[in-house]
């Protein structure tokens, strides 16, 4: 069984929200092309779609899987995608079309998403004017860069931002590393209205992302968003250290930046990571562990999981 909740990688981002802004007026029936799903989607593979496909997803199986999906118009000649690859050396995976009717496709079944409640929180799209928050902290996104809001980890990162409120932390610097949309971002502002935060992410739309939804949701001037490979942009360190790090990235990365989470972190201070699934929990936090940063929950949906940690040395 697969979980469809829809997670783009930071690569895919610029892609995605360029070709939905040329989309958004287009009506009509599109074609759905799902490509098996393998360990990791090949580079050449998820290039050669995003020039290809008029909006591409990389959704996440719930063992952790990856499958590429791209999303072409009704009349595209499927043939032509089989040619283009071929011409670029490009090996196609097995795959499946199917068609999607609907007079609005895009908005309808591409960048609506329902709305998430995950803790303190309710995150929703800027499409709903005047949404029933149920009493939780209102967070507005752009749904065409909300790929990723409705995905397991994101929820489970936002309980444990909630953990952390819960348990007094009066924290005065943020960090965020891979921001993506800024959700946790937006998140830490809206918890703590005296916090300095910087959101950082490998991918400049990204960045522009995250700097639109702290303006849309009136936290602009807390949060400050770069580009940044993990943890060498000149900011990054110069504010250091911070008394919370959100990550929420992959495994490997998660396990090569920990001891730079570490000397990151103020003793004491709290780090939220995920992006990991239940077979690489204990690898993954094993890793944080060797660097001071003490286990205090594991948060669990389907088979993702995410950590709250304290550095306690």
């Amino acid at each position: 069984m697969y979980i469809y909740w829809i997670y783009i990688k930071p690569a895919l981002v610029k892609k995605v929200i360029t070709k939905v802004k040329k989309m958004e007026q287009k009506f009509g029936n599109c074609k759905i092309i799902k490509f098996k799903p393998c360990e990791q989607v090949p580079e050449q593979l998820e290039n050669f779609a995003e020039e290809f496909f008029e909006v591409v997803e990389l959704n996440y199986t719930d063992d952790g899987n990856e499958q590429l999906v791209g999303y072409m118009r009704a009349d595209a000649d499927v043939s032509a995608m089989e040619a283009d690859a071929a011409a670029m050396n490009v090996e196609l995976p097995e795959y499946t079309v199917e068609l999607l009717r609907g007079r609005d496709w895009l908005k309808e079944n591409v960048i609506k998403f329902a709305p998430v409640e995950a803790g303190d929180f309710y995150v929703y799209g800027i499409h709903e004017t005047a949404p029933d928050t149920h009493g939780k902290i209102g967070i507005k996104v752009y749904a065409a860069t909300a790929f990723g809001s409705e995905h397991q980890t994101t929820k489970c990162c936002l309980l444990g931002i909630s953990e952390i409120k819960a348990a007094g932390c009066r924290a005065q610097k943020v960090l965020d590393v891979g921001t993506g949309s800024g959700i946790l971002s937006l998140a830490a502002a809206k918890l703590w209205p005296q916090a300095a935060i910087v959101a950082v992410d490998i991918d400049d739309e990204s960045v522009n992302v995250t700097a639109q939804n702290a303006i849309d949701n009136a936290v602009a001037a807390q949060i400050t968003a770069l580009y940044s490979d993990g943890y060498s942009a000149p900011k990054v360190r110069e504010n250091a250290p911070y008394d919370i790090i959100l990550a929420n990235i992959l495994a490997r990365p998660l396990i090569a930046m920990a001891p730079e989470m570490a000397s990151h972190l103020k003793i004491g201070g709290y780090a939220v990571i995920s992006g990991f699934i239940e077979d690489q929990a204990e690898w993954v936090i094993g890793e944080h562990e060797k660097h001071g940063l003490a286990l205090q929950k594991i948060y669990e949906d389907g088979q993702w999981r995410a950590a709250l940690l304290k550095r306690v040395k």
